[in-house]
């Protein structure tokens, strides 16, 4: 069972094949139209939509901590808070390159626009599995 990075990470070490990491950041927002319960659940930290902000692809051994993930993330200005992830798999033991990574991670973004986030590994601002829903 994998309830933190680590554990995706260290997942990946026993795949057969080389892993490369999709990671599409998101921030919670409330739309405009909110009620005003929709915006009391958000005050406590529940509901509202989830946001892309930052998308980025990497190998377990170029993000092998997720703290360096994270402060990398934070140079690019944009807050969030919550990280999906998703792995993919390479092909004869080479792992898959950023170029390959492009389609998936699109797919991957207008996923979770669409609030379908069930394949993905929901993480919290320190690495830590998130339970949705």
């Amino acid at each position: 069972m994998i309830s933190s990075y680590q554990d995706l990470v260290k997942a990946s070490q026993n795949e057969h094949e080389p892993q490369r990491f999709l990671f599409v950041f998101c921030k919670a927002e409330l739309p405009d139209d909110a009620s005003a319960a929709e915006r009391a659940a958000f005050e406590r930290g529940e509901g509202g939509a989830l946001t892309p902000v930052i998308c980025v692809d990497k190998t377990p051994d170029e993000a092998p901590d997720f703290t360096v993930l994270a402060e990398e993330s934070r140079t690019t200005g944009q807050d969030w808070d919550m990280v999906f992830v998703a792995a993919m798999s390479g092909r004869g033991g080479t792992e898959p390159s950023s170029d390959e990574a492009q389609q998936p991670m699109t797919m991957m973004v207008e996923s979770i626009r669409m609030g379908n986030v069930g394949n993905y590994l929901p993480l919290d601002q320190s690495g830590q599995a998130v339970s949705l829903g």
